[in-house]
């Protein structure tokens, strides 16, 4: 994939976004999101700035511009890396999807992966791996002959689930997060794998685990589907989600651009698939600016062979 372009390529257009960048931090973003239209007379074709441009002029209260210059993004980059489609969703100008565009998730995480673990661990509270392993343990003691790691990002999970399995493979959409992972020398195998469209074409396994995943897919049909499938008979899913509180919506994309799912629907899912409820305990995934984020982490067990 090409990388993106996080610079214009014209110095004149660099200097005017940076200015942009400084008014907008100094509380003025309708100035702010003026100049960097100017810079984009300059380039027009810089797709990261036209996505900028629309960030500076929703700051602005202006959506409907703001629509304009997401619009103008996708345009440019129809594979999406910056998200223009979900903010689209997010001020109403387009229907929620049932997942986010591939490329942005892969980009947001290629972006995200030297700074991940500082970042989520430290900065963030993120304990949910630690929350997940007890869960497994009281819901099926003992070990485990192969586990799947889904989204397995730099190995956080994996770190918790070497001790009690005997083999583990690990599957992520972002090829810098899977070198993190790889230096640690836990896997067996890793993998580079879209989860929107997983499936396991190996021996069935014992558990699957999914951390912190289905924030990045929205409808969990799919995915629910293929863990289930890889599953052999009473094998383990362990998995997280964002708890989308009130309403009767199945799942709901949020400001943060990841999905909130309800409690029901996941229910509904999981039993669709086969899949019995072991444990279900509420937690806190991480905190988003300084606020904590609710969440279930959940173990069910399949039910037939």
């Amino acid at each position: 994939m090409k990388p993106l372009q996080a610079l214009s390529g014209d110095l004149n257009a660099d200097r005017r976004a940076d200015f942009a960048e400084m008014l907008l931090a100094s509380g003025e973003p309708a100035q702010a999101a003026e100049l960097l239209l100017g810079a984009l007379d300059l380039a027009p074709q810089w797709a990261a700035g036209w996505f900028r441009l629309g960030e500076m002029q929703e700051a602005a209260s202006l959506p409907d511009q703001a629509a304009q210059a997401w619009a103008m993004a996708l345009k440019l980059d129809p594979a999406d890396r910056l998200g223009a489609a979900l903010k689209l969703q997010l001020i109403g100008h387009a229907p929620v999807a049932a997942a986010p565009p591939s490329a942005f998730v892969e980009t947001l995480f290629d972006h995200y992966a030297d700074s991940f673990e500082e970042s989520l661990v430290q900065k963030l509270g993120y304990g949910l791996p630690d929350v997940l392993r007890q869960a497994i343990a009281k819901a099926r003691p003992g070990r485990f002959r192969l586990a799947l790691d889904l989204g397995c990002g730099t190995g956080l999970m994996g770190e918790r689930l070497r001790p009690f399995v005997d083999r583990l493979e690990g599957y992520d959409i972002s090829a810098a997060m899977l070198k993190k992972a790889r230096a640690k020398n836990i896997y067996d195998r890793l993998s580079k794998a879209d989860l929107q469209h997983f499936a396991c074409d190996g021996v069935r396994v014992d558990l699957v685990v999914a951390a912190d995943v289905f924030i990045y897919i929205g409808a969990l049909e799919g995915i629910v589907a293929a863990a289930a499938a890889s599953l052999a008979g009473k094998g383990v899913f362990a998995f997280s989600l964002e708890l989308l509180a009130g309403g009767s919506d199945d799942f709901a994309l949020q400001p943060s651009r990841r999905y909130a799912h309800s409690e029901n629907y996941m229910r509904r899912v999981l039993a669709a698939n086969g899949l019995a409820i072991l444990s279900l305990d509420p937690t806190i995934i991480r905190l988003d600016r300084g606020a904590p984020v609710d969440g279930l982490a959940i173990v069910a067990e399949r039910t037939g062979v």
